[in-house]
């Protein structure tokens, strides 16, 4: 029977597929992004932003017209803090060599943002991410996270005050030192 109902249901579902593909092929190089800043590590970054697209795909035709991307984002963010409970323990790293940075060499610059958010805990990481980086509100932060937004303004000052004290070239070079 053309044009019948499992006609209809057929061509819902090819469209959501081809929507949910055409979001996922631009959201996914951004989730990458935030979840490697994260995580600090490539190959678990790419595997958080995998279990995020599929949990969004499951939920795509609620999610489409709304806002798929935090969505996805809160998966990374939440996910990260699960993995880092299951697998925390205490490590005893070397404190990060102290180098000066004449404001021109970007690797190095880059190195030194990687060794200063090394030095923060999961937690801060990834307030200090989703803030400063993603360029998200105090309330969308703590809606990613699932916690208050007077967490994320706590984490936020011991982050950054953390991040000035393992990096003070980075604190120069950003504009965050003290003034006497």
């Amino acid at each position: 029977m053309p044009g019948g109902v499992a006609d209809r249901v057929s061509d819902e579902a090819s469209g959501d597929a081809d929507s949910f593909n055409a979001w996922a092929t631009t959201a996914q190089r951004r989730l990458l992004r935030t979840a490697v800043l994260l995580t600090g590590d490539h190959q678990r970054a790419e595997d958080l932003v995998q279990e995020a697209l599929v949990k969004v795909a499951l939920r795509w035709r609620r999610l489409h017209d709304g806002h798929p991307e935090a969505y996805a984002r809160t998966v990374i963010v939440r996910d990260n803090i699960s993995w880092w409970r299951k697998h925390r323990r205490e490590v005893l790293v070397e404190p990060p060599e102290r180098t000066s940075l004449d404001g021109t060499d970007t690797a190095e610059r880059r190195l030194l943002l990687d060794r200063a958010l090394a030095a923060l805990t999961p937690r801060q990481r990834a307030v200090v991410v989703l803030r400063y980086y993603d360029d998200l509100t105090e309330q969308a932060t703590a809606d990613a996270m699932g916690v208050a937004v007077g967490t994320v303004k706590s984490q936020t000052h011991l982050a950054l005050r953390r991040l000035a004290e393992a990096a003070p070239e980075l604190a120069e070079l950003l504009g965050l030192e003290e003034e006497p």
